[in-house]
Parts: C-alpha cells; sequence; structure tokens
C-alpha cells in the first residue's frame, strides 16, 4: 500500500495588496508539513485588494487527530497570520461537502440536471432538499430520495412562506441555496439571511427582454445569440455578482419553442458549472464583483 496522502484543504483569503503575502501563506503550510497540490492568485484588482485560493494537503501527525481537531488546529495557527495581513478568510476541509437545497417552480430543467450530476458524482454537493411553490416536482425528488418541501406563495401568504422556507434552510443546515428557475421574487430580509449563499440562473439577451415569455420576444427580434448568467443572489433583483455565464449561437430557423429548448441547455450549464465552483470554494466575493479560480 502506498504512504497515505493525507487530508486535503482549501484554504481561500483576501486581503489589502502588499509584499509577503504568498510568503506568510507558504510559510505557514511548511511549518505545518502541508504539501500544495495548487494555487492560484491575483493581485491585480482595481481596489487594491490581493485573493489567493491553495489547495493543500496535510499527512497525519504522529498522533491521529480527528478531521474536525486537525482543522481547528490548522486555523488557530492560520490566525496569526491573518491578522498580520488583515485578511478576511477561510479554510475549508475537502471531505466535508457543500449541504445544498434546490428551489424550483415549474421549469424543471435545471433541477433534472442538478440531481442528475450530483447521483452520479459529477456535482461536488450534498443535495438535502428540494423546495418548490408548485408540486409538480415531488415524484422526481422522491425518486432520487430526497425530502421535497412543498410551500406555495400567494400575495397573502408571501411573508408566512417566506418564514417557512427560513425554518427549512435552517432546518437542513443548507451551506448554499441554488434558485433553479425558481420564479418567485425573494424579499429583501431572506436575501440578506443568505447573502454569499444563494445562486440563481436567469436567461441572458442582447437586447433585453422581461416579463412573460422572453423566448418568444427574442424569437420576434430575431436574436443570434442566446445566454445565460448565474449569479449570487442580492437585495437588486437579478444584479448580484456573478459567477458565470455562458452563450450559444442560435438563427432564423429555430421557432420561439426550439429557441427555450437552445436557453434551457445553456441555463443548466451554466447554472451547474457555477455550483461546482462555489462547492470546491473557488469563487471569492470582491463587492459587486466575483474572482472565480478555475
Amino acid at each position: 500500500m502506498g504512504a497515505d496522502p493525507g487530508q486535503e484543504y482549501v484554504l481561500t483569503l483576501s486581503c489589502p495588496d502588499k509584499p509577503g503575502i504568498v510568503y506568510a501563506v507558504s510559510s505557514f503550510l511548511v511549518q505545518h508539513s502541508a504539501n500544495i497540490l495548487a494555487s492560484q492568485q491575483y493581485g491585480e484588482s482595481p481596489d487594491g485588494r490581493f485573493f489567493m485560493r491553495v489547495h493543500f494537503s496535510v499527512k497525519p501527525p504522529g498522533r491521529q487527530l480527528a478531521p474536525d481537531l486537525q482543522l481547528a488546529e490548522l486555523e488557530r495557527g492560520f490566525s496569526w497570520v491573518a491578522e498580520a495581513f488583515h485578511m478576511a478568510w477561510q479554510l475549508h476541509d475537502t471531505a466535508t461537502r457543500v449541504r445544498t437545497l434546490i428551489m424550483v417552480s415549474r421549469l424543471g430543467h435545471c433541477l433534472n440536471d442538478l440531481l442528475f450530476r450530483w447521483k452520479t458524482c459529477s456535482l461536488p454537493v450534498d443535495v438535502v432538499g428540494v423546495v418548490s411553490n408548485h408540486d409538480d416536482f415531488g415524484e422526481l425528488a422522491a425518486s432520487y430520495r430526497i425530502p421535497f418541501h412543498h410551500i406555495p406563495v400567494t400575495p397573502a401568504t408571501k411573508a408566512a412562506a417566506e418564514a417557512q422556507l427560513l425554518d427549512v434552510i435552517d432546518d437542513t443546515g443548507a451551506d448554499l441555496i441554488v434558485l433553479a428557475r425558481y420564479m418567485q421574487i425573494l424579499s429583501g430580509e431572506v436575501c440578506k439571511r443568505v447573502e454569499g449563499r444563494m445562486i440563481n440562473i436567469h436567461h441572458s439577451f442582447l437586447p433585453s427582454f422581461k416579463g412573460a415569455k422572453p423566448y418568444h420576444q427574442a424569437h420576434a427580434r430575431g436574436v443570434k445569440l442566446v445566454g445565460a448568467t448565474a449569479h449570487y443572489v442580492t437585495p437588486d433583483l437579478d444584479e448580484g455578482p456573478i459567477i458565470e455565464q455562458d452563450v450559444i449561437r442560435v438563427d432564423h430557423t429555430l421557432s420561439p419553442e426550439r429557441l427555450a429548448e437552445a436557453g434551457r441547455d445553456v441555463e443548466a450549464q451554466v447554472l451547474a458549472r457555477a455550483v461546482t465552483w462555489h462547492a470546491e470554494h473557488r469563487v471569492l466575493l470582491n463587492d459587486d464583483r466575483t474572482v472565480v479560480f478555475h
């Protein structure tokens, strides 16, 4: 048998840019007998901040520590480095998957794609439930043995429904909430509660088409590109920090229905990439923007 490669961790950080940051991080890892598996950094942001992601492994010490105790020991040790450089930082055990709650309305392509990727181990999350304001996808969730929470929403019950949603988030311990074409506008209070851990997907057109049947509007205007945007949710509707975008080329031969099919494909792909990168701790927030380490 080969040598134990050790437990793997991901360290992410941001701080004011200054000399010595990479040296300090590397020195800390050397002192803890860590092996760097991948390291990425970005130090040219307009506001003078430095961003870094380090994936490393630590071989078990002479005394065997439980994973949570080893993580706590590394966090205590790194806190001195972080304080010296005024870092905002997080240390993640890669064996701990991000607990993810998926929300959907009546368009199930993104939900179906995420569940299939999760079931086939190509999506590095732990799906803890599905929430919907309709009951259409209860059977789909059941087929994956995932709890389904039907929370109807009407103007009169919106506040109570959001309170129930927050209870589900708390009860499931969800670290990430994915709006997989959830077609309800969430209140500013909910958006603030889940800031930095709720991802939304929506279509992207140029010119922009809002309201009902956007693909029919796009068809009428003869668009040549159909795209999708995945972003973090903020109280400003569809204006949160962008994680991923993509487009595909279309032409005049496509009917509105085929145009919508093409749009659904790109939406599913973009959302899956955004969720994967978030779960792998590759996305660092920089005010209204993101730094994404591929």
